[in-house]
């Protein structure tokens, strides 16, 4: 005999929206537009980019936001040439923007013990500690790699990194595993406030409404205002917070995939690989390409739908994005590392009002 439900239809899932991390998109647009400018015409010789190549530099629809920025910020951008002068016409920084913007190299010397860590980190989570060149290009805007880093900071760092060459493929290689930085940002974050080391009896706690809980294999989660979890889930959520699992360290070939534990490691790796990143978040399809290295959920957009408390999918923007929850306080990034303080000390040439409403999401990094 087949169970009814009375003829009612099913309660349909919803996945709830958090307006204040689909601004986070929303917010940086303008100022994407305005830190692409600035590096295209700092890659020009002449620091000038002439207009008429500016439509093959960002294609024919860009290139009208990029004019509108253009017009919009002469405290930032001057416009040269023209028909007076018989000069094509040309855009180039102002000499306040060209002050500010030479604050970046000294954010860039600061940035690189962050990144090199960072790299050591993201080969040592892979199972076999390598991971394809094209694929770390893929994120390294997203974890602030200068745009040469195959040739200014790879090779400054042999007793870390190789290129290999592995069937026509090129790789990035970890030449020596450090045990000490094989401790994931969750871990971090549970030692600062004395909860990673409770020798297996986390402080006793009623079930909490919100979902978090005081113990060594915890995440931070953080629901959706409109969702109002029962108490059958909430006691759901209790085990699985209590559950210990394997590191993320750990080679993923030692762990058996149907496991639980597994499952929970998996969200681990997960959260590890948004933290290695500066804004915390990654588009789906970066994250989609990782699948072999870090042995990803097959069903990975189920898996981060179902740990909405950590992770959280806006499709605002160009492309789908994950970001992870905590690392956010409402539309802002908590902590910043030196290059995103520089880009928002750039982007305060906006406009104090402008500047204030882009600055905490459109480029607030945190390593």
């Amino acid at each position: 005999m087949h169970k009814t439900n009375g003829g009612r239809k099913p309660k349909k899932k919803i996945y709830h929206r958090v307006h204040e991390l689909d601004r986070v998109m929303e917010l940086q647009k303008k100022p994407s537009v305005i830190l692409q400018l600035k590096s295209i015409i700092q890659s020009r010789k002449s620091d000038s980019l002439l207009l008429r190549d500016l439509e093959k530099e960002v294609g024919f629809v860009q290139k009208w936001n990029y004019m509108a920025v253009i017009e919009k910020y002469p405290s930032i951008f001057v416009v040269t040439g023209g028909k007076s002068d018989k000069s094509p016409t040309a855009v180039m920084l102002s000499e306040k923007a060209k002050r500010t913007a030479a604050l970046e190299a000294e954010a860039r010397v600061q940035m690189e013990p962050f990144l090199v860590k960072n790299l050591r980190k993201l080969l040592m989570l892979s199972v076999d500690c390598r991971v394809p060149l094209e694929k770390i290009e893929m994120i390294g805007n997203e974890m602030g790699l200068p745009c040469d880093f195959k040739k200014s900071l790879i090779p400054k760092y042999p007793q870390f990194f190789s290129v290999k060459d592995v069937s026509g493929r090129w790789y990035l290689d970890l030449e020596n595993w450090d045990s000490s930085l094989a401790v994931t940002a969750r871990e971090e974050r549970l030692a600062r406030e004395g909860l990673l080391n409770t020798g297996g009896h986390p402080k006793r706690a009623k079930i909490s409404k919100d979902g978090n809980f005081s113990g060594p294999f915890a995440f931070h989660l953080n629901f959706p205002v409109g969702f109002r979890p029962n108490m059958s889930y909430l006691e759901e959520v209790q085990r699985w917070q209590k559950m210990d699992f394997p590191s993320p360290y750990l080679n993923a070939r030692r762990v058996e995939v149907a496991d639980p534990k597994a499952r929970k490691r998996a969200v681990a790796v997960l959260h590890e690989l948004l933290s290695l990143t500066m804004e915390k978040r990654l588009t789906s399809a970066q994250l989609d390409a990782f699948h072999s290295e870090y042995r990803l959920p097959a069903r990975l957009l189920l898996c981060l739908i179902k740990h909405h408390g950590i992770f959280y999918i806006t499709n605002k923007g160009a492309k789908s994005t994950v970001i992870l929850k905590e690392a956010y306080d409402g539309s802002n990034l908590i902590n910043k590392c030196p290059l995103l303080e520089f880009r928002d000390k750039f982007l305060e040439l906006m406009g104090r009002r402008e500047a204030n409403s882009c600055i905490g999401a459109s480029s607030s990094v945190a390593n």
